[in-house]
């Protein structure tokens, strides 16, 4: 097909303000509607190689991914089985970071439309309903855990086997192999806050050493009086898992547990 017949078919089938621009021999540029939420578009071209169209990002989606998340926080987990859904329902392929999909029987205006739903579904992920996004905040902060702490020092959901046997007053993670071992709560809500004050209240009446840790999935949602009441006995607090912050945690457990 040639490039009058494709530009033609984009507009017919999908569009009619999309128009191609050459950039050099076998490229052309699609200029679209299709918008991220920000309000940036989809980078989107068409390319020629080895005798093979197809539709590239040429990586954009995914650098425009960065902008808000680590990218390792797209490769396990939650987001990725968003990405990778959306990659297989529109036959994409990820390669290395470049999205592309294969013109087939000159279907070009179907494998535009096609191109365009599976990078508006990955970045999905940056819109999670509130149970996944629960699940993904847990996720992401058991993988710095695991990353920062060697296996043999680190025990998730533990608890005092012999004073707490039915696992009352559990903690998402301790770090062993210290004076005080650390205590580290990663928390949602103002539920999860209270039943924590709870804990270090125990924990001291028990009279079991600690150093505490609390990662919160964002402290702004936290009550006032239920945060004030928790300040009372907790240690070292962050408002937040991601930004900047996961920086200033990992600093802050490679000082603690050397």
């Amino acid at each position: 097909m040639e490039f009058p017949s494709i530009e033609k078919s984009f507009r017919d089938k999908i569009c009619t303000s999309i128009s191609l621009a050459p950039e050099g021999i076998g490229r052309f540029r699609i200029f679209h509607p299709f918008l991220f939420d920000d309000g940036d578009h989809l980078s989107i071209v068409l390319k020629k190689e080895n005798g093979s169209w197809f539709l590239t990002d040429e990586g954009h989606t995914f650098m425009h991914l960065s902008y808000t998340l680590d990218e390792k926080d797209w490769l396990h987990g939650t987001r990725q089985k968003i990405i990778e859904n959306a990659l297989s329902t529109y036959n994409v392929r990820d390669r290395e970071g470049e999205l592309t999909l294969s013109i087939e029987d000159d279907l070009y205006a179907d494998s535009l439309f096609s191109f365009v739903q599976a990078l508006l579904k990955v970045t999905d992920i940056n819109y999670l309903n509130r149970e996944r996004a629960r699940s993904t905040f847990i996720e992401d902060f058991r993988r710095l855990i695991a990353t920062e702490v060697s296996e043999n020092r680190r025990i998730f959901d533990w608890f005092d086997k012999d004073r707490d046997p039915k696992g009352n007053y559990q903690i998402d993670c301790r770090i062993n192999s210290m004076r005080k071992p650390l205590f580290i709560y990663a928390l949602q809500n103002d539920d999860q806050v209270k039943d924590a004050t709870i804990s270090l209240h125990m924990f001291e009446r028990w009279g079991i050493p600690n150093q505490t840790l609390t990662i919160f999935e964002d402290q702004e949602k936290i009550s006032r009086k239920v945060l004030a009441r928790y300040s009372d006995v907790a240690g070292k607090l962050f408002s937040s898992l991601g930004g900047d912050n996961t920086q200033r945690i990992t600093h802050f457990l490679h000082e603690i547990i050397q």
